[in-house]
């Protein structure tokens, strides 16, 4: 049966449009529904991690989204009336972007503007409910503002947050539980006279229930910050019909003198809190199905996982679901992969849903506790998340400073004779191919690079072939009309572990696909057939 569109996508928030635009990119078209008729103020995820910049970067979306972005120098936490301690954000060197904060509304505008520029939209007012998978395609039920519609598509994308369409439709369990206690949320101005860039926390003890709190994370703008509190008792969504379990349906928004009465009772100075933009009483749950993916449906974000908000990871972790999942759709709707490469999806993401929920759950109760200051950087900016037991990544020969599955590092330092600065490796890697690096220490190397070139020009799997060389080797090599990376001050050697001859595979996605000691052509070819499988025109 023929289909309407190559993808839908159900819900138009960070995750579905992130989804949307990487589809776009590599030129697959798809549908993007939300039931809102206009995107919401909301300022619920403001936290943005190194990962989804380094992801921004390759795409060519980082320039906008740091025209808008506050950045994040440390948090200060009061005790009881009293200052605990200040913490600066001291970055490890090889973390290449800060933490920074952009209200979710901005973050969706980007978004919106880059789905745009590649010829795709948003159609608002727009209800999926309902849809049915057989094994040729997903008939997709709309509502619309003309009525309802019927829609053939190849696959499902549902990112419709918590209380998702999609994964209620799938039948897919969603475990978890909540905290008791309710919170109110608030998008203000404060008049106070704490540093510019710092998130800050207030709590004071409480004999007979929780502690009293007050959190205040900066944003874009003099003195704007998204404070979080405990909601009164005359707020309590529990009163709202059918209460609320997560997110920000409850219908209940706290008004100004709601969120001065805590700033007045907390706040170690006079504060004035003005300028509301948007507030919100919500509840903090931890929730994640048994499965991302149900044949030719997949479900990303708040739709898979659900957890509290410490330290900005939900947003960040269902942009990577999405960013996960597009590169590899677009191969198989290509017809380049076979749809068995989206098996990989749930294989890699769920684990990393799992540890996420878990690891912010615990810290939303015991707080923030490490004996490695650097290593939970690291992990906090999502730097760590590795795929190692993924069917999809492999390794021929030798051990390298890398593994397949984990993150591609970035490397500084390299050089091309027609740029005059040094370069950096993320800066060259582009978000829509594989790209090949081989480390060259001898020009008979290059026999085998050029016949890794030839077989990988009759894949068509998008992919480039960087050839990096030591400062010795880069004039011969340019002599010969060779393009080539020189690795002027070792960084990259040092970084991914290369000597003369290895090679490492990186994904779309910025992770290790797959590595060699030393690059041999069978072995490359034999992995891109495990790869793409019987989708694919890799010749046998």
């Amino acid at each position: 049966m023929d289909v309407d569109v190559d993808v839908v996508v159900a819900g138009a928030g960070p995750v579905g449009l992130t989804a949307a635009v990487e589809l776009a990119r590599r030129g697959v078209r798809a549908r993007v529904v939300e039931q809102l008729a206009a995107p919401r103020g909301y300022a619920k995820a403001v936290g943005l991690q190194p990962r989804t910049l380094e992801h921004w970067e390759r795409s060519g979306m980082l320039t906008a989204v740091l025209d808008e972005v506050r950045t994040l120098r440390g948090n200060i936490v009061y005790r009881d009336g009293v200052q605990a301690a200040r913490l600066e954000v001291a970055l490890p060197p090889d973390v290449p972007y800060g933490f920074t904060a952009l209200p979710q509304y901005t973050t969706e505008r980007l978004l919106a503007e880059e789905l745009r520029r590649h010829g795709g939209s948003v159609e608002r007012s727009t209800e999926l409910i309902g849809f049915e998978q057989d094994a040729d395609g997903v008939t997709v039920r709309l509502r619309t503002p003309a009525g309802e519609e019927t829609v053939r598509t190849s696959y499902l994308v549902g990112a419709d947050g918590a209380h998702s369409v999609v994964r209620k439709g799938l039948g897919l369990s969603f475990e978890g539980d909540a905290f008791g206690e309710e919170y109110m949320l608030g998008d203000v101005v404060l008049s106070w006279a704490m540093p510019a860039g710092y998130g800050v926390r207030i709590t004071r003890t409480q004999p007979d229930g929780p502690d009293d709190v007050l959190v205040a994370i900066p944003l874009p703008g003099a003195g704007r910050y998204r404070i979080t509190m405990l909601a009164p008792p005359e707020l309590s969504t529990r009163a709202a019909a059918g209460g609320v379990a997560h997110g920000f349906e409850g219908g209940r928004a706290p008004e100004l003198h709601h969120l001065q009465t805590v700033v007045d009772r907390l706040a170690p100075q006079s504060t004035t809190v003005s300028d509301l933009r948007w507030s919100s009483v919500f509840r903090i749950s931890h929730r994640i199905v048994d499965r991302y993916a149900d044949g030719r449906v997949f479900v990303a974000g708040d739709a898979a996982h659900i957890h509290p908000p410490t330290g900005g990871q939900g947003m960040n972790t269902g942009i990577q679901d999405a960013i996960n999942l597009a590169w590899k759709l677009a191969l198989v709707v290509d017809g380049v992969a076979s749809p068995a490469l989206l098996e990989s999806y749930d294989l890699e993401r769920r684990p990393v849903g799992e540890e996420v929920v878990g690891r912010t759950t615990r810290q939303a109760r015991t707080g923030f506790e490490t004996s490695d200051p650097a290593a939970m950087l690291r992990r906090e900016a999502q730097l760590l998340v590795s795929y190692p037991d993924s069917p999809v990544v492999g390794a021929a020969g030798g051990s390298l400073g890398v593994a397949p599955g984990d993150r591609a590092p970035d490397a500084r330092g390299l050089r091309r004779p027609a740029v005059t600065d040094p370069i950096r490796l993320h800066a060259v890697l582009a978000a829509t191919e594989h790209a090949l690096l081989v480390y060259v220490d001898d020009v008979a190397q290059i026999a085998e690079v050029n016949a890794a070139r030839v077989h990988a020009a009759t894949v068509p799997l998008p992919m480039r072939v960087h050839v990096v060389v030591g400062p010795d080797l880069g004039p011969v090599l340019a002599d010969a009309g060779e393009p080539c990376l020189v690795d002027s001050a070792g960084d990259l050697a040092a970084v991914y572990g290369m000597r003369g001859g290895d090679a490492v595979l990186v994904r779309p996605d910025g992770y290790v696909g797959w590595t060699a000691r030393p690059l041999a052509t069978a072995e490359f070819a034999s992995y891109l057939e495990s790869l793409v499988g019987s989708g694919s025109q890799v010749p046998q």
